[in-house]
């Protein structure tokens, strides 16, 4: 990047800086998180997209190299190198099995009363059972850990051993953790493909949104019942489409390396609308 483009590009990087990190540390604050943690785990950040993404053609990142972008001493980064990292993985598997169990109840057939209906399922003992769409679309999950993780979550009602969906989305309504576990991947995923469509010379990844700055108080809940109604709708039906690529649900699908894609809405809404206004 030439040094003109670069002078001109800072300051708007530096206020999307700014507007992105506000609701960050509001959510950081609230939670006793203080500025040195934050600091310590941003650190660790630029250092492994600095070793994963900016190391020079056929040559090994060094920590000169790292210094040199990332402005960090290399002391520090040989202090950060060698600590543990800490992964959620483990603690995101059984999410991303309960979010794949109830898209198979409002998406697969054999478990429908008739299109987009899903089928009110005993636990066990009869076929269809809630068992067996557990097994289907859970891979090795336990049934009953299944069971107990929706109820949980308020996603579906047992009652006389028969098992109801209640919400035809997988929202942790109740759990703060798992909120915040869904910050780290939906925010995330956003940001990615602004960054996708920041540096790529091929086609732009879809990024699309509508907002009115306008708008009266009162007309905020009519606009909240339209989002959830109609993104709703997307989503299923986007989930329809994309669900016979998946070799998971579908063995026959054929095709090299194992790629992840998907679609999010949200909705938003501030009663200061210069707060978003770009």
């Amino acid at each position: 990047m030439d040094a003109l483009v670069e002078n001109t590009a800072l300051p708007v990087l530096r206020n999307a800086i700014w507007r992105v990190l506000t609701p960050l540390v509001k959510i950081l604050l609230r939670h006793g998180v203080p500025y040195q943690e934050f600091a310590e785990e941003a650190k660790k950040v630029f250092l492994e997209v600095a070793d994963a993404e900016f190391a020079l053609s056929g040559r090994k990142q060094s920590s000169a190299r790292v210094a040199i972008l990332t402005g960090m001493s290399r002391k520090e980064i040989s202090r950060i190198r060698n600590r543990s990292g800490q992964t959620d993985q483990g603690a995101r598997e059984p999410h991303n099995r309960a979010a794949r169990v109830i898209s198979a109840w409002v998406s697969d057939p054999e478990f429908q009363t008739a299109p987009d209906q899903p089928m009110e399922l005993p636990i066990d003992g009869v076929n269809p059972s809630f068992t067996d769409l557990v097994r289907k679309h859970s891979g090795d999950m336990l049934v009953r850990a299944m069971l107990d993780e929706l109820v949980r979550v308020g996603a579906v009602e047992v009652v006389n051993r028969q098992v109801r969906l209640v919400n035809r989305a997988y929202i942790p309504a109740n759990s703060e953790v798992e909120k915040l576990r869904i910050l780290g991947t939906d925010v995330a995923a956003l940001i990615e493909t602004i960054n996708h469509n920041l540096q790529s010379k091929d086609a732009p990844l879809f990024q699309r949104k509508v907002y009115y700055d306008n708008l009266p108080e009162e007309a905020l809940a009519q606009i909240r019942i339209l989002s959830r109604t109609h993104g709703q709708q997307l989503i299923e039906l986007m989930d329809k489409l994309i669900q016979p690529y998946d070799r998971d649900i579908n063995p026959e699908a054929h095709g090299q390396g194992r790629c992840m894609a998907g679609i999010g809405v949200y909705y938003f809404e501030k009663f200061s609308a210069t707060e978003i206004s770009p």
